[in-house]
């Protein structure tokens, strides 16, 4: 028999995750508006039990919160009893915030991203040592999974894989209008740079990045000029600032 997991919640990062683990749990859902779990539903492709926020009563519940970070307290507020076990996906949100606001046996803080819809999220977690190897296996239906040594860790590393896929999405778009500046078709680009980034995907997993140039970029070539301008231009300073920026957000 298959365990539910209960989201509280019901935003883009609560559907990424139900659709990685739609396959191995039962999905119920909790929001404010049950049309809007009737379109979730929909678009997750299976029957899922919907409930609303309203004096929800999470006793015995495993629930994952994917709720925005300034709605603890009055999301907290509505729950009633004490749920099994809690993972949070909220950025910056401490363990000690959670064990506030909301009643559990156990808590984890977990930060996925949105690549969990395809299950190749990489998905970083702290908190509770007796629920390590349980949460470890339940994200790893989702992708990879990484047990970090404190919330400060993990808060960095929202910074980086959290919000990844944003930056990578704007390295992404801005190769493809290169490709366009130069005179390439739109939708050749986009297929170019998509086949760029699935081969880059697999490259990295095994190689270090700093062999992966050095195997590109021969004397006086493309890559070569190519990449003295991505330095020219303050890329990687641009990327380390980024991160930097991101981290202080979740220290706020």
């Amino acid at each position: 028999m298959k365990e539910t997991i209960t989201f509280i919640g019901n935003g883009n990062m609560a559907f990424s995750i139900a659709m990685g683990l739609k396959s191995n749990y039962n999905i119920e859902v909790v929001g404010r508006d049950l049309s809007k779990l009737d379109k979730f539903e929909d678009q997750l492709g299976i029957k899922i039990e919907k409930n609303l926020l309203k004096d929800f009563d999470i006793t015995d519940k495993n629930l994952i919160l994917c709720v925005k970070p300034a709605n603890l307290v009055e999301v907290g507020s509505t729950l009633k009893g004490v749920a099994d076990e809690l993972y949070s996906v909220l950025a910056g949100t401490t363990l000690e915030s959670l064990q506030q606001n909301i009643k559990a046996s156990g808590y984890v803080r977990a930060m996925p991203n949105l690549a969990a819809s395809v299950k190749l999220s990489m998905t970083t977690l702290v908190g509770d040592e007796k629920l390590k190897e349980k949460s470890l296996k339940l994200f790893e239906s989702i992708g990879q999974t990484l047990w970090l040594d404190s919330q400060k860790q993990l808060d960095i590393a929202t910074a980086l894989a959290g919000s990844g896929p944003a930056y990578l999405a704007l390295i992404h778009e801005s190769f493809c209008d290169g490709a366009v500046k130069q005179g390439m078709k739109r939708d050749d680009a986009i297929k170019v740079a998509n086949g760029l980034f699935k081969g880059f995907g697999e490259l990295i997993g095994s190689t270090h990045s700093a062999l992966l140039k050095d195997g590109v970029m021969s004397p006086g070539g493309t890559t070569a000029a190519g990449y003295s301008a991505l330095e020219k231009n303050g890329v990687r300073y641009g990327c380390i600032s980024a991160i930097e920026e991101a981290f202080k957000i979740t220290q706020k």
